[in-house]
């Protein structure tokens, strides 16, 4: 097994993760005007896109090194309605890692209101291009430290 290098941007002092953006589009909405559910999972995965670069662990890096991360396990609640045009806040927090499983909550608010809308954890793991299971703390001890700075400064 060849290793590769990796390259990770600086480690900040304390870990703030800005939250992401995202303005409803009128092709995401349903026949009763409204966001369809199945955006938010795609919302989820650009907000954590979003904070993987946030904390210097962009992610086509992470797949040039025949890194995947599958997700296991989605649950969504929703609290109240998007509209088209609509601007939400996506709030993306690490609740558990242990270099091998990756854990997220999301909390989508809307940005003038301040609003609950969406409540959301994810769950993931890593494996290779060849579908077998890895241990980033083995394999790769810089992204493994990268992820878990960043949940020890979110608690």
């Amino acid at each position: 097994m060849v290793k590769h290098e990796v390259e990770i941007a600086g480690i900040p002092e304390a870990v703030h993760i800005k939250p992401y953006e995202r303005r409803a589009k009128y092709y995401e909405t349903d026949q009763m005007g409204i966001i369809h559910h199945s955006n938010y999972v795609k919302w989820m995965e650009e907000a954590r896109m979003d904070m993987m670069d946030q904390i210097g662990l962009n992610y086509k890096q992470v797949e040039d090194l025949e890194i995947i991360s599958p997700v296991l396990e989605i649950e969504v609640k929703y609290v109240s309605m998007v509209h088209f045009d609509d601007v939400v806040v996506i709030e993306t927090k690490i609740t558990n890692y242990n270099g091998i499983r990756l854990e997220l909550e999301y909390t989508i608010t809307d940005k003038e209101t301040g609003e609950l809308r969406t409540t959301a954890k994810s769950s993931h793991c890593f494996l290779n291009r060849a579908g077998k299971p890895i241990s980033l703390k083995r394999s790769y001890p810089e992204l493994d430290t990268r992820f878990f700075e960043t949940k020890e400064g979110q608690d």
